[in-house]
């Protein structure tokens, strides 16, 4: 069995693959009468979209997103959303050693062992193109959360990261990388150039914060806000790693460090004096930003030769030629905030049906 729905409400299915002739996603389970068209929608995927600076892949997709069902005049029907954009500039003759070998880092072996046959063009539905999809679908979320700001940005690239000193909200769409900080950004310049002249690929960390989440959303045990933002996290291509709040540096805390202290408010409820726990509490919405850290490891298609084996074992070395991104985790900026945007939108919608 496969699974290509995400969602419990607010549900979503993303469909195609990397070289085919289009892809896209129904949405299903989004309110009536909202506004949306596909200007609501573009934009977003323009943050996305492909060959917009040489730090990205060269792939030249207009990404334009065309819906099919369930919009009548400019506003929602509460049926099925049907998202579609086509593909228009694959280049599946790139990828005729991918069909006779495995990229190490990638999906290749994996969907072989579980399937049997794979489409090797791309890499099929373990492409990062499948993640357009998402974004288009993520807008249509963004619909239903007209009172939640997602902003989120490149923390750090092969290791480099921003000196949170030099934080400005501005830099982040001033750039090609979703840099907050201007100094990181110019060093960034000469680190995924290299990487790029040399073959290979760099990791990155995103970090990303939503705002006006009321406190209630969420659940206690199996529908947790941040066990089902760790769930999205992780769905997208290169992720492997995932953290609420402080993550992992909460461990090196004590336990007064790690409280989360609170005071009275001027309107009844609490004020935090911080924010360790990165907005969530026993798995619901404190009313504080929701925090999230992503790491995206480097891209596996990369023109340095590496060790495999071929379709019948043999031993063999590879590279993958085409178009690639060098860092996969810029692009990764849009995809995040399309994932945290799907999540809240279903969380709101549960607790409405809950709670009233």
């Amino acid at each position: 069995m496969s699974f290509n729905t995400f969602g419990r409400v607010f549900r979503f299915t993303t469909w195609g693959e990397s070289h085919g002739p289009a892809l896209g996603a129904v949405v299903d389970g989004c309110p009536p009468g909202l506004a949306l068209t596909e200007g609501d929608i573009q934009p977003w995927l323009d943050k996305r979209r492909p060959g917009q600076s040489r730090f990205t892949t060269q792939r030249q997709e207009p990404d334009q997103v065309r819906i099919l069902s369930g919009v009548f005049e400019g506003r929602t029907t509460g049926t099925p959303i049907s998202l579609m954009i086509e593909n228009v500039d694959q280049r599946s003759k790139d990828y005729s050693d991918v069909a006779k070998a495995y990229r190490p880092g990638h999906a290749d072996y994996a969907y072989d062992a579980k399937y049997g046959f794979r489409d090797y063009r791309g890499g099929g539905r373990s492409s990062a193109r499948e993640t357009a999809a998402r974004v288009a679908a993520g807008a249509v979320a963004r619909a239903v959360l007209p009172q939640v700001r997602i902003r989120a940005w490149v923390e750090a690239i092969g290791g480099d990261a921003i000196d949170p000193a030099n934080f400005a909200d501005a830099q982040i769409d001033a750039n090609p990388f979703f840099c907050p900080d201007a100094a990181a950004a110019a060093r960034w310049e000469a680190k995924v150039d290299a990487a790029r002249k040399a073959g290979s690929s760099l990791g990155a960390v995103i970090a990303c914060e939503a705002t006006g989440v009321p406190a209630g959303w969420g659940a206690p045990l199996y529908a947790k806000l941040d066990s089902e933002l760790a769930a999205a996290m992780m769905s997208i291509n290169a992720v492997k790693g995932v953290e609420i709040g402080d993550g992992f540096a909460a461990a090196g805390l004590s336990g007064e460090e790690n409280a989360d202290a609170m005071r009275p408010g001027a309107d009844g409820s609490p004020a935090f004096l911080a924010n360790h726990a990165g907005g969530i509490a026993g798995g619901i919405a404190t009313g504080q930003p929701i925090r999230v850290r992503i790491a995206f490891k480097p891209t596996s298609s990369i023109l340095t030769p590496v060790p495999t084996v071929t379709r019948t074992g043999e031993a063999a070395e590879i590279m993958t030629k085409g178009r690639h991104d060098p860092c996969v985790g810029i692009r990764g900026v849009p995809v995040v905030e399309a994932m945290i945007a799907l999540v809240l939108a279903d969380q709101m919608l549960l607790h409405r049906a809950q709670c009233g």
